[in-house]
């Protein structure tokens, strides 16, 4: 399945589920955001009481059937309780609890196969996140490393959600500095990507770029 994988990973708000989602309705592919499963796990391991210290309860609860991970062509859906929790997921405030949660290398483990699991019953997949190229698919055909300036990537998570952005670059900046000084599967480059600046490019833009590196 490497040969019809490409991933998309980079820091917060770079534009990485929109370019991901393009990309994959371009090439009529199946796409996966990564990171909706650390989410969805941070936010049900919230509603259900179960605390970031207690990392036993974390690793159980990824294999729960209280909540499910389910791919849709316009989003990577998340179930709790049989409801629709996706938006919930995507809020600043779940994404620190989130990014507390991915630390943990026993709940990396524990994730690791869902995650790759999403490319088995595809013809193609796009999936992005912090690690789908360092660790989730390491032998993608395509990796790319989609990034932007903080203040720029701040400024479209505050447009996106209506919020404040001075206190949304403070949360931006500490989920960064979580996202990338962890011990277990780090925010980085993949030695083999090719790197995007989306700033001042259109999202058009960014995927046909990746789109052009794909053909023949």
């Amino acid at each position: 399945m490497t040969k019809n994988i490409v991933t998309i990973d980079g820091p917060a708000a770079s534009g990485k589920s929109s370019v991901s989602r393009g990309l994959a309705h371009r090439l009529g592919w199946q796409w996966v955001s990564t990171g909706a499963f650390y989410r969805g796990l941070a936010f049900v391991a919230m509603k259900e009481k179960v605390t970031p210290e207690d990392t036993a309860a974390l690793v159980t609860l990824t294999t729960s059937s209280l909540w499910t991970v389910n791919m849709d062509s316009d989003q990577t859906r998340v179930w709790w309780r049989e409801s629709d929790v996706t938006a919930e997921i995507l809020s600043e405030e779940n994404g620190l609890r989130a990014s507390h949660v991915s630390q943990i290398p026993e709940v990396r483990t524990a994730l690791l196969q869902n995650q790759r699991n999403c490319a088995l019953t595809v013809s193609g997949l796009v999936a992005e996140g912090r690690d789908c190229g360092t660790v989730v698919f390491p032998e993608a055909l395509l990796k790319v490393y989609l990034t932007a300036s903080q203040g720029e990537r701040a400024a479209r998570r505050a447009r996106e959600q209506g919020l404040n952005l001075q206190a949304t670059q403070a949360q931006q900046q500490a989920r960064d500095r979580q996202d990338t000084t962890r011990a277990a599967a780090p925010l980085q480059i993949p030695e083999d990507a090719r790197v995007v600046d989306s700033e001042g490019l259109s999202l058009d833009e960014v995927i046909e770029r990746i789109f052009g590196w794909l053909k023949p």
